[in-house]
């Protein structure tokens, strides 16, 4: 009897023997020696690619929700792995804790979110791996195994990005912070401007990211930062209602720039500038509704200006359908051997397809661009990459699928996607 599974977007599907939701570990690890393989583990489905595709067991963490235990003066959580961003957040900020950084997607499991090794933005903060202290994992043979970074700081750097790989993460220890006030801006410059003080701007902030608006010419940055200001109100979210307009006007207009550009500037006017002071839970996430496809390469921080003008160009020469803005922040380097942001600073490009329409052309043209400037693909979003192209971008690949092979003797956790990833023969 076949289930049927997809991802947010739909445009990953499997149809699995069994989509299982363990209670607990035990019965997570009986079901990783006895279901159908390969096994697979899916957090909230927010991936585009096929980490979690399987014909075998989907496992649903789902039930792995809560918090496990906290230590108030080390700002420590231990959570379980299932846990939704958007409720973690609102039990660490019930602890007196915060996230010291966040993407603007709050619907990830924490799982998952680890495993693909998101992130938000700033040039110091790291992504959310980078807060591990304790892992709790169930290995290929079902056993339960826990890794601290006080001794086992090699395992940490190892499985921090899992990609359900090493294990299926059950629990984690989490170093936060103190909980805290953003104040957020919001504005709009031209892109030239944007790509020529693209590292003083992206460096004057604690946090800052932009948005650069396809056939528009101009870009929205926004800038947090730390604020002992009392609460003001967030204004009501734009965005989904500036896509439709971009929508619409790339449909009417696909094939006339100029007209599309003075209407998408004239749309640009309007929007007020944004500035607020908010709780940090409150300022992170947004609402996304629309639905799309994404590819996101992580590159060397200071080739990332030129790298957006190429794909700008790419864009508005060959792709006139697109009308999503393209996504740039800052990452700060980490000792994770399977983090795209291991020993480098990183400006990470996002580019979205509208998920109604075929993306691939539209990626197939941009990945040669990121590719040529030494980028790293997202895990979690879509690319081509495979275990000989990988294995030349990151050092410790061959130490980090050793570990692998420990973790996964049986490769009960290798479905045909993840083989050809990690370069397993069937």
């Amino acid at each position: 009897m076949s289930n049927n599974w997809s991802n947010w977007s739909g445009y990953v599907t499997a149809e699995p023997w069994l989509v299982a939701s363990p209670n607990d570990a035990g019965e997570l690890g009986d079901l990783i020696r006895n279901a159908p393989g390969p096994v697979r583990v899916v957090g909230a489905g927010h991936s585009f690619t096929p980490l979690v595709k399987s014909e075998g067991t989907i496992l649903s963490l789902e039930k792995f929700e809560g918090l496990v235990s906290h230590d108030s003066g080390r700002h420590q959580a231990r959570v379980r792995a299932g846990t939704r961003l958007g409720p973690l957040m609102h039990i660490l900020q019930g602890l007196g804790q915060g996230l010291p950084n966040m993407g603007d997607i709050d619907r990830q499991a924490i799982g998952g979110a680890l495993g693909t090794a998101t992130h938000g933005s700033g040039p110091t903060l790291g992504a959310y791996h980078t807060q591990l202290e304790t892992v709790e994992v169930v290995d290929g043979l079902g056993k339960v195994r826990e890794f601290k970074r006080a001794g086992d700081q090699d395992m940490i750097h190892a499985i921090g990005v899992a990609l359900g790989a090493f294990g299926i993460l059950s629990e984690v220890t989490l170093n936060n912070i103190a909980t805290y006030r953003l104040r957020r801006r919001k504005w709009v410059l031209p892109i030239a401007d944007m790509l020529r003080d693209f590292e003083t701007m992206m460096a004057a902030h604690r946090s800052a990211e932009f948005y650069y608006i396809p056939f528009s010419g101009y870009a929205q940055f926004i800038a947090s930062d730390l604020s002992d200001a009392a609460p003001t109100a967030r204004p009501p979210e734009e965005d989904e209602a500036g896509l439709r307009t971009l929508r619409r006007l790339r449909t009417a207009l696909a094939w006339l720039p100029s007209l599309r550009r003075r209407l998408i500037l004239g749309a640009i006017a309007k929007l007020p500038a944004e500035d607020y002071v908010q709780d940090w839970l409150n300022v992170y996430a947004s609402d996304r509704q629309t639905k799309f496809n994404e590819m996101e390469y992580h590159l060397p921080y200071e080739e990332g200006p030129k790298v957006l003008a190429e794909i700008i160009a790419l864009t508005e020469r060959h792709f006139p359908e697109v009308y999503f803005p393209m996504e740039v922040r800052t990452v700060a380097p980490d000792d994770f051997w399977l983090s795209p942001f291991y020993k480098r600073l990183t400006c990470s490009i996002a580019i979205h397809h509208d998920a109604a329409s075929d993306p691939q052309p539209f990626m197939r043209a941009a990945e040669p661009i990121f590719r040529k400037y030494g980028g790293r693909p997202h895990w979690g979003k879509m690319h081509s990459l495979k275990a000989a192209d990988l294995k030349k971008l990151y050092p410790r690949w061959d130490d980090a699928m050793a570990v692998r092979r420990d973790i996964d003797p049986q490769n009960r956790f290798v479905s045909p996607y993840m083989a050809g990833l990690f370069g397993i023969e069937p």
